[in-house]
């Protein structure tokens, strides 16, 4: 009889709450309660596009992703690696969490490629081929928590800016082996909304079949379409559990939750 894997959480947020200090200050209440082994996710490119149009850099974007030149590339490395991610960091440490400030290519942990070209050039974008558990496990076993910016590389030389809500499902995909893993991602609305005008509806539950209407009908557009990607990527590969929502679905069973 296999042994009873510990509890792993891996909680991805947003721009939109790292760069509003009361949402951040709520955000980092909740998550500060989260005693088990915890591994923190965050985006900043609302940070990233606010510096490249005071830079003049034109900020485009494809289905929620963004294209990623050679100077957007300088650009999300100032933010994510930089100030996003110590900004979280210190903010956290106020909390007395011990938090460890990375990026994918930091002790070789998270390897991708650059994306090739097909219908559309993402530019320096990256797409994971590689996560290291075993040394994530280490860091983890230390009482650390990693807290991971948006920022891969392809092991020889070359950083790639890579969706956060992908290396949140990569990295709970790649703990499950090892924990029994709920992987939720974070952002302003109480859950995935109903209307996008609105946001006194949300979603209870979305199913994979549910997914793929509601996306052809318009429903679901832009930045959720990678998040819902993600996370039926995650529960096909055997994560526990994953919802989205606010701050409240890190100890709640709140936000929408998502079903194979």
């Amino acid at each position: 009889m296999e042994p009873t894997k510990k509890p792993l959480h891996i909680i991805k947020i947003g721009g939109d709450i790292l760069d509003n200090k009361d949402r951040l200050n709520a955000f980092i209440e909740e998550f500060s309660l989260l005693k088990e082994a915890k591994i923190l996710v965050h985006g900043g490119g609302k940070m990233a596009s606010e510096l490249s149009t005071k830079l003049g850099l034109e900020v485009e974007m494809h289905e929620g992703r963004r294209i990623t030149s050679k100077e957007q590339l300088e650009v999300v490395c100032m933010v994510y690696a930089g100030l996003a991610n110590k900004k979280l960091i210190s903010s956290m440490q106020a909390k007395s969490i011990d938090a460890l400030g990375l990026s994918g290519a930091d002790l070789n942990l998270i390897k991708a490629e650059k994306r090739a070209v097909k219908k559309i050039d993402h530019g320096f974008a990256g797409d994971i081929v590689q996560v290291n558990s075993d040394r994530i496990k280490e860091l983890l076993a230390l009482s650390a928590c990693p807290v991971f910016c948006a920022i891969t590389h392809d092991q020889k030389g070359q950083l790639l800016n890579t969706n956060a809500d992908t290396i949140a499902s990569s990295l709970a995909v790649a703990m499950s082996t090892y924990f029994e893993v709920s992987l939720k991602f974070v952002f302003t609305h109480e859950g995935v909304l109903k209307d996008i005008h609105s946001s006194n509806a949300i979603f209870e539950e979305i199913n994979s079949t549910d997914f793929v209407q509601l996306k052809k009908d318009g429903v679901l557009t832009q930045g959720i379409i990678p998040k819902l990607t993600n996370a039926f990527d995650a529960l096909e590969k055997k994560v526990q559990e994953v919802r989205i929502g606010s701050s409240a679905i890190i100890n709640h069973d709140k936000g929408t939750k998502v079903c194979l």
